[in-house]
């Protein structure tokens, strides 16, 4: 018997992203670097905790001078004592140059040192480098955790594997891939749908409805991909900004800096993808269980509906996270007195302002197109009906005990009403109940006047037939009797309670 086409169109729904799926871990396999990554030298040392024991301004070179940080001195004289490596609970002295771009280190400050080799003891060795964040990271990623589990329960256990999941395929895919020389557009394309299939899957469960929301994502991210290569190549964009460039020094060799853009517009805009079109979805299938008459058309519009609203705020939350994370530069560009011309088609914001509306145009483009594909999938499902459970069968005779229940229950009630004092039930009542018992008696009352009257009446009527037949045409007729006609009482129609 050939399958029906509801059975077809989910089938092909639920084929089409694991065809993908596997073409991606296919991709993975292909890219990944098995061999030894290139060795790179980033001339910074190794890192060594510390902490601090004494700051104080002085000469640069060592020489400790009166003052505070603030005072006349040019550098910045730094007593740390080490928590680690090979000069372990001793204390070496460094020298910072005090700069407006130094920080301000305190007494008791944990700081993180570059440790350049030779004599662990000569604070010559190291160079002061930054804080120690561990601490506050881990407590507030702890904190995120316990929220997202209280608000998500399972959903967020499985939602915080998948985040798990997603890093791991950045740092131990996508990074190693990149430095070996791959493309960076076909290893941020392959990472990309690594977790989006991860994500969607392992959050949101191997459903018709999860699948079609993966279909919407790929379909959008094929559309950034596109008019983000267009575009670049149209805008001349290179991708050598102040960081691009400081990685290629470093790697001594060539690498497609503006692919390296390209991956990072592709994967900046999947987060806000996946809730797109998670929630197109939802929406379409809610409207479906809420009305299961809608038709594919009537699904789609009010879906979409639902979908403009949804498409301002997320164009908005994506435009203000690449604003936010270009504000540094933002404010440099501002105060270079070149104008706002030459500052927004700048290498270095006209690649943000490309990787932007690239990706708000596949966020738009998401919204029809992850609901137009629902609606075709859900109006061919059959709304979900609640099947009556059957009856607990009961052991033998029980059936017999509950039905006599009733029974008793009436008959404990039936005593408890004739046992109870007159004086406990109401006035009004009391009153209904006497005029009930009043009502016979005045019936019988009315029917016996009424007896009476009718058999006068008949007394009189015989008496005079009797008068008629005896009557004698000699004898003078007697003076004619006015007969008084009867009144009958007319039937009550006051309610006798």
């Amino acid at each position: 018997m050939p399958a029906s086409q509801r059975v077809r169109t989910i089938i092909a729904v639920l084929l089409i992203p694991f065809a993908v799926a596997v073409a991606a871990v296919v991709g993975v396999v292909l890219l990944y670097p098995f061999g030894d990554g290139p060795k790179v030298d980033a001339g910074s040392g190794t890192p060594v905790d510390g902490v601090v024991t004494s700051a104080s301004t002085g000469a640069c070179n060592g020489d400790e001078q009166g003052g505070t940080q603030n005072g006349a001195g040019k550098c910045l004289v730094v007593t740390v004592r080490m928590t680690e490596g090979a000069a372990a609970n001793r204390e070496i002295r460094t020298v910072v140059p005090l700069e407006p771009s130094t920080p301000r280190f305190a007494v008791d400050d944990k700081v993180v040192l570059a440790y350049s080799g030779g004599n662990p003891a000569d604070g010559q060795s190291y160079q002061l480098v930054d804080f120690q964040r561990s601490i506050p990271l881990a407590l507030l990623a702890g904190l995120f955790a316990v929220a997202v589990l209280v608000l998500g329960r399972w959903q967020g256990v499985k939602a915080l594997i998948a985040l798990v999941i997603s890093f791991v395929v950045l740092v131990f895919f996508v990074l190693p891939a990149i430095l070996a020389g791959e493309s960076p557009l076909l290893v941020g394309i392959v990472g990309a749908g690594v977790i989006m299939f991860v994500v969607l899957y392992l959050t949101h469960g191997l459903t018709a409805r999860t699948s079609t929301a993966v279909l919407g994502t790929m379909m959008s991210l094929t559309l950034i991909g596109v008019l983000g290569a267009l575009w670049a190549a149209f805008s001349k964009l290179t991708g050598l900004d102040e960081d691009t460039a400081t990685l290629v020094g470093l790697l001594h060799k060539s690498i497609d800096t503006r692919g390296l853009l390209l991956a990072g517009v592709v994967i900046g805009a999947l987060g806000v993808l996946d809730d797109v079109t998670v929630t197109q979805t939802s929406a379409v299938w809610e409207l479906r269980a809420a009305n299961p008459s809608l038709t594919r058309r009537q699904l789609y519009v009010a879906a979409l509906r639902i979908g403009r609203d949804h498409v301002a705020s997320a164009v908005n939350t994506l435009v203000m996270a690449y604003a936010g994370a270009a504000l540094p530069l933002l404010l440099y560009s501002s105060i270079s007195g070149v104008g706002i011309g030459n500052i927004l088609t700048s290498q270095s914001i006209a690649q943000e302002i490309v990787r932007t509306l690239v990706g708000s145009i596949g966020i738009v483009a998401a919204v029809p197109v992850t609901t137009a594909l629902a609606a075709a999938v859900a109006a061919q499902e059959k709304p979900a009906i609640e099947e009556e459970a059957p009856p607990k069968r009961r052991p033998a005779g029980q059936n017999e005990r509950r039905a006599a229940e009733p029974d008793r229950a009436a008959s404990r009630e039936r005593s408890a009403s004739r046992e109870r004092p007159a004086n406990r039930e109401p006035a009004a009542t009391r009153e209904r109940t006497a005029n009930r018992e009043k009502a016979p008696a005045r019936e019988k009352t009315v029917t016996r006047e009424r007896a009476d009257s009718l058999d006068e009446r008949d007394s009189r009527e015989i008496a005079a037939r009797r008068r008629a037949a005896e009557w004698d045409p000699d004898e003078p007729l007697d003076p004619p009797v006015e007969r008084a006609p009867v009144r009958r009482p007319r039937p009550s129609t006051r309610r006798l309670e």
